[in-house]
């Protein structure tokens, strides 16, 4: 109704200019013209305005503009819960994908640790058996010499009883050479047994430190835990440090709870004040002192949380 109205004021206003140029003109017949225009459009302009004089209309017309407002806020509400539920499934497929691409850095970290030990162990066990191989071949290079020595001796035996003796020389010759060999096989195996006991001291000493590393990486976990349990404890104890901060009233609580952290003569003092109270596990009359901080048990009404909040 208000734009109707309101594109008929405009035609009037039109009509009422155009009246008064025809009559600065002295345009009679274009005055009665746009008079009769103008007319009309006056009744048109009280027919679209009509319904705004009736009792309840502007009332009518209220509840209308409440209820467009009240929708157009309904709107921008679901509006702005939807965008807030997406930018919440954002942050939760960003945490998983932070989350995927740390345990998927952890897996790979361990299959190239577990490779890489792998690789190191076949390298060795490759120069091992390759010594081995060499042990091998001088024992059968012995077993060889023991062998040609008996042979010698049972053709000796042999030409002998035929009554055929071989010249001194000659057996003179035979021992040296053998014992040349010996002693150079013997040298052998000794640098052979050497170069072994080398390797597997690499070895153990690779292992070591491969155990070394994990042991490591065990305590670093545990002090990770143990210090995430001393600030939870701590949080429970005496407020969330980001929540509280220093100026805040609990402070000088903290400050005489924790001052045996700063000072030796407070530590000393406490411990002494503690010690009066030592008794064993199973004494009658008293019990142990915990090793830790004793935390407040959980509220057990609506009144009781509301205070601790």
């Amino acid at each position: 109704v208000a734009v109707a109205a309101l594109g008929r004021v405009a035609r009037v206003t039109a009509l009422c200019r155009a009246l008064r140029r025809c009559e600065d003109e002295g345009d009679e017949p274009g005055w009665a013209r746009a008079r009769e225009e103008a007319e009309a459009a006056l009744r048109e302009l009280r027919e679209v305005v009509r319904p705004l004089r009736e009792p309840g209309y502007g009332e009518a017309l209220r509840r209308k503009a409440e209820r467009a407002r009240k929708r157009r806020l309904r709107l921008q509400r679901r509006k702005h819960e939807a965008r807030a539920a997406k930018e919440e499934e954002k942050a939760r497929a960003a945490e998983r994908e932070a989350k995927i691409d740390q345990w998927r850095a952890k897996c790979i970290q361990e299959v190239e640790e577990k490779n890489r030990e792998r690789e190191l162990k076949a390298a060795a066990d490759s120069v091992l058996s390759e010594v081995r191989k060499k042990q091998a071949d001088t024992k059968r290079m012995m077993d060889i010499l023991r062998g040609l020595e008996k042979l010698r001796k049972l053709r000796k035996e042999a030409a002998a009883r035929k009554g055929v003796c071989p010249p001194p020389s000659a057996d003179e010759a035979f021992e040296n050479q053998v014992e040349s060999l010996k002693t150079l096989l013997k040298t052998r195996t000794e640098l052979y047994e050497a170069e072994e006991r080398a390797l597997r001291v690499m070895l153990e000493g690779e292992q070591e430190e491969e155990r070394k590393r994990e042991m490591e990486k065990k305590q670093k976990k545990e002090r990770e835990r143990l210090l995430q349990q001393k600030l939870e404890m701590d949080s429970k104890l005496f407020g969330d440090p980001d929540e509280f901060p220093l100026a805040h009233l609990l402070q000088p609580f903290r400050d005489y709870y924790l001052q045996a952290e700063h000072s030796v003569a407070a530590l000393i003092q406490i411990r002494h004040e503690w010690d009066q109270y030592l008794v064993p596990a199973d004494h009658p009359e008293g019990s142990c002192i915990p090793p830790g901080w004793v935390l407040p048990s959980l509220p057990t009404n609506d009144t009781w949380a509301t205070a601790v909040r």
